[in-house]
């Protein structure tokens, strides 16, 4: 009894060591998100999802790669929400060699707990306008000044609450100053520089952090495993579909397969593909600053194609529909040229739909040429097969029917082969053919 009681508290010691172990193992863990491209509403939801991971396995810190040419001024703001209501410490990190924060970018870094960039790097040019708000080349004078203080005071709020140069990150804002890594650190509007992400860890160690509730982190980074999050395969493809030129040929497809489904009915293949590509691109478009405008000439243009169809325009229609999509593809995004359909994606495009409708158009302008192939008028011309002899009434076969005929030159014998040249009610006038 004294043994196995032995043996128990043994296993029950092993046990709790073990547990210890996997828990100081699991506290030396340092999470890494990658954000990589535009910001939008599916990079906000990652983001979140990654700090939320990091915060429930008690990570170290968490560190988001950072290379972006900008992104959604809403989305940015999330972000920036997100990292400094984090329950750990965030470090954002330019990197790889080669890559920038621009635009909503710099928000995002200036308001990271750790502020890091790698090598041959860039940070700068956050100008509202290339952020993606309100922002159009049409807008007022007064609507940007707007615009440019509100985000001016954001940022400079950022930068304050973190001790970093909030001139710097204004002129930013107001002038779209930009910065290399080492001028950066200089200006101090980041904390450090590091090559790659292991001398960062390295830095990183004994570096003390302040958390939004006043409390002081001292980093332990020394030996500690780095856990990627990645993306998973639904957000992979969300983001994939948020691109402006994904969003426009997702439009196109969608558009083309109801076409050809009301074109040809029960094909039905198009048409489940166009409804797909149809739902695949409101959400995509959803993730997008809109001119609602575009849509709606794109939606003319090719309502103009299926009406080309079924009315003989001769190519009015057309002309109209390409027209209109042409300069409802040019602005059907706002926001700077980072929310730009590409130019020459608008003239495959263009040119695709153009050798449709010519195909359509061409097809409409034969049948209109062709011989009226109803009522007896079908038969004049036609020729059939003697059954039985015209003497000179007999029976012929047209098309599998027996009909009855009078020949009009003279008798003709079973088998020999006769050309209708009138119709009588039921009543065929045929004569030889001529051989």
């Amino acid at each position: 009894m004294l043994k196995t009681i032995r043996i128990l508290f043994l296993l029950v010691v092993i046990i709790t060591a073990s547990t210890m172990i996997v828990t100081a193992a699991d506290n030396s863990r340092i999470d890494v998100i990658r954000a990589d491209g535009v910001i939008n509403p599916v990079l906000v939801d990652y983001i979140e999802r990654g700090i939320n991971q990091a915060e429930e396995d008690n990570a170290i810190a968490c560190i988001i790669q950072l290379d972006t040419p900008g992104g959604l001024d809403t989305s940015m703001r999330d972000i920036v929400q997100d990292i400094v209501s984090a329950r750990i410490p965030i470090v954002v990190y330019v990197s790889p060699s080669g890559a920038r924060s621009a635009s909503a970018g710099v928000f995002i870094t200036m308001a990271a707990h750790v502020a890091a960039m790698a090598s041959n790097t860039a940070i700068g040019a956050a100008h509202p306008v290339s952020i993606g708000t309100e922002g159009e080349e049409a807008m007022s004078e007064t609507m940007e000044e707007k615009v440019v203080n509100d985000a001016a005071a954001y940022i400079r709020s950022i930068a304050e609450a973190h001790g970093r140069n909030m001139e710097w990150a204004e002129k930013a804002v107001r002038e779209s100053v930009s910065a290399t890594e080492q001028e950066a650190l200089e200006l101090n509007v980041i904390d450090m520089v590091a090559p790659d992400l292991d001398s960062l860890i390295s830095q990183l160690d004994g570096r003390q952090v302040t958390m939004l509730d006043g409390s002081i982190i001292t980093l332990q980074t020394e030996g500690s495993t780095i856990n990627y999050i990645e993306m998973n395969t639904m957000e992979d493809l969300l983001y994939a579909i948020s691109d402006p030129n994904i969003a426009y040929i997702l439009l196109s497809l969608a558009t083309l397969g109801i076409m050809a489904e009301i074109f040809n009915p029960g094909l039905i293949f198009p048409g489940v593909i166009g409804g797909i590509c149809g739902l695949l691109a409101f959400y995509s478009l959803g993730m997008l600053p809109v001119n609602y405008a575009g849509i709606l000439l794109v939606i003319l243009a090719f309502g103009l194609f299926i009406a080309e169809a079924f009315t003989a325009s001769f190519g009015l229609f057309t002309a109209g529909g390409i027209i209109s999509l042409v300069i409802g593809s040019l602005i059907l995004f706002k926001g700077g040229p980072l929310f730009q359909v590409s130019p020459w994606l608008i003239a495959v495009i263009t040119v695709i739909i153009f050798l449709i409708s010519a195909f359509v158009i061409g097809s409409i302008i034969r049948t209109h040429r062709r011989q009226v192939t109803t009522g007896k008028e079908e038969l004049i011309g036609k020729t059939a097969l003697v059954k039985v002899t015209l003497k000179p009434e007999g029976i012929v076969l047209f098309r599998g029917e027996r009909w009855l005929a009078t020949s009009e030159q003279g008798n003709v014998k079973p088998g020999e082969t006769v050309v209708i040249n009138k119709v009588d009610g039921l009543k065929l006038y045929v004569s030889k053919l001529d051989k």
